[in-house]
């Protein structure tokens, strides 16, 4: 469902040249939880703003079905839904209001609207504070409106940008549960974090990303047997060290940009 290939973005500050991504490749299947993981300033956010069509490529595409970045960014948007935990809501709008007039953005009938508005509000637990002003919520009942914006157009990929940043035990846990929505609904879930040991809990493929670069990807037992090792941090910490410079399996080809 998402396609990433070749990808590359380079920026310039005071007066050099600082290549953020480096002909980064991965594929998102329908039904699967793919998380991007790397540390502060691996280019995860920036990978994400080009999937999402915010961040023009220097090379490389994006597709996301039939739909590719070059023919039109509007239509990629309209078939992805980006999530982050600093996502704000309108404070003198309802969370019906909020939810309503975001399913209009995207041209979203009003019956269909209504529709997914209960099936939402039913799923995430909104009922009781559906009328509430979005100003007098508490933060995981704004986290709770945050997800429940992200499905009003029904998009078949997801993006997730450092979902539980900030967030406590319960709020984490209402992440972890909106993820396993998403896969019984068959999205294609993309999730850019560097919380290893909860990537470890909610991925089925990962890709490794340090400077620019993915290192490695694959299934959590691929990486197992090809790096021996068991955790995700130990094998970061392992390719922070340089002490897989030649895996065959699972290392991308090198940056091309």
């Amino acid at each position: 469902m998402i396609q990433v290939s070749h990808l590359c973005k380079s920026f310039n500050a005071r007066g050099k040249k600082i290549s953020a991504v480096q002909d980064v490749s991965f594929d998102v299947r329908s039904g699967e939880v793919y998380g991007l993981l790397g540390p502060n300033g691996a280019g995860k956010t920036t990978t994400l703003r080009m999937v999402m069509g915010l961040l023009a490529p220097d090379s490389g595409m994006v597709s996301i079905g039939e739909i590719r970045n070059h023919s039109s960014n509007l239509a990629l948007r309209q078939h992805l839904s980006m999530i982050s935990t600093n996502d704000g809501v309108y404070p003198y709008l309802s969370v019906r209001e909020v939810l309503l007039y975001f399913a209009d953005l995207y041209n979203v009938a009003p019956p269909v609207a209504q529709e997914r508005l209960t099936r939402f509000s039913d799923l995430l637990g909104l009922g009781k504070f559906l009328d509430q002003r979005c100003n007098s919520l508490s933060t995981g009942q704004r986290q709770r409106v945050v997800l429940a914006r992200g499905l009003m157009h029904d998009p078949p990929a997801m993006l997730l940008d450092e979902p539980t940043r900030g967030l406590d035990v319960v709020g984490s846990r209402t992440i972890f549960q909106f993820i396993d929505i998403l896969r019984e609904q068959g999205k294609a879930v993309l999730i850019s974090t560097h919380r290893l040991d909860e990537a470890e809990r909610l991925c089925d493929r990962f890709g490794l990303l340090y400077g620019g670069q993915l290192k490695l990807t694959g299934k959590l037992a691929e990486l197992r047997a090809q790096t021996q090792r068991e955790h995700l941090v130990d094998m970061f910490i392992d390719l922070l060290d340089g002490r897989h410079p030649n895996n065959e399996l699972v290392r991308t080809p090198e940056a091309s940009c």
